[in-house]
């Protein structure tokens, strides 16, 4: 089937709409306060839970990989592992504004790594569009003190896995089987969730099973079923099959749409309201992602593809 750039654009853009509304619901399940599991209990039930759906579903593709296909796989789950436990740890210290923000420096750090690892140089406007999101993320997730902490190095840490992961799915997408990708790096990714879990805990970890029928708070199955399902196997499947049809800098562009997305269910469900800085950093984020389609971006990304 032939794929437009614009195309995968629209879709990649339709799964930071899945991840901005699962905050609000990962957030609640994982409140030890309100009954919640612990966190990393619950990243390890969701990429595991993603990882056998998938290869359920592709079981025939994982036969027989060559070498390269399990290496590479293994260290995209490593990636987006990192970005999610550095985050996490650097939660512990740091304002959830800030963290926001500094996660959101992906959106820098990819076209760098572009430059550096995969040779491909970002065109003037998505420069452009870098700069005017990153603004935009400033004013939206930024508040109070700018200096850094602890945490803020941790979350710096977490970010840098997030754009390692996304220029790394442009470097490997293209010359290994897409869906076997997203079932390893699935599978690493919860695998070193549960390790990190039972160093943390000192615990065994629970099945999916006993997320959904051991009589605890009904949310947390839910987070885990619509995280698992959708924010995780559909979600990175998809950023598998469709990121290669685009360029790692325009796609963390577009992943910095996240927080504006987040800022919308916040408001759908939550009722919470943004300031009127929030609001124009939201427009600035939108801003830039709109600039990497001017026609040297296109372009730009035409020849990439």
């Amino acid at each position: 089937m032939q794929i437009r750039t614009w195309q995968a654009d629209l879709v990649l853009l339709g799964i930071t709409a899945i991840w901005g509304a699962t905050f609000p619901m990962v957030k609640n399940a994982t409140s030890l306060e309100a009954g919640g599991v612990p966190t990393y209990w619950f990243l390890a039930v969701r990429f595991l839970m993603a990882a056998l759906l998938l290869a359920a579903v592709f079981h025939r593709r994982l036969r027989r990989l060559p070498a390269a296909t399990w290496r590479a796989g293994v260290l995209l789950g490593i990636f987006l592992f990192a970005g999610y436990a550095f985050q996490t740890f650097g939660l512990a210290y740091t304002t959830s504004a800030k963290a926001a923000f500094i996660t959101g420096l992906s959106v820098v750090i990819v076209p760098v790594l572009s430059l550096v690892w995969l040779r491909t140089a970002p065109s003037p406007a998505a420069w452009l569009g870098v700069l005017t999101a990153l603004a935009g993320l400033a004013m939206l997730s930024l508040d109070g003190s700018l200096a850094p902490s602890r945490g803020d190095l941790l979350v710096l840490m977490g970010a840098f896995g997030f754009g390692l992961h996304v220029a790394g799915v442009s470097r490997f997408g293209a010359a290994h089987d897409r869906y076997a990708l997203a079932v390893i790096q699935l599978g690493t990714a919860g695998v070193l969730s549960a390790l990190l879990h039972l160093a943390d805990r000192g615990t065994v970890l629970p099945g999916v099973a006993g997320v959904l029928w051991w009589g605890g708070p009904a949310h947390v199955g839910t987070a885990v079923i619509v995280c698992g399902l959708l924010a995780t196997a559909a979600a990175y499947l998809l950023q598998n099959l469709l990121q290669p049809y685009t360029t790692a800098t325009h796609t963390a562009l577009i992943f910095a749409a996240e927080p504006v997305w987040g800022a919308v269910f916040a408001y759908l469900l939550a009722g919470e309201v943004l300031t009127p800085r929030g609001y124009a950093g939201a427009a600035l984020i939108i801003a830039g992602m709109l600039m990497a389609e001017l026609p040297a971006g296109r372009d730009r990304r035409a020849a990439a593809s």
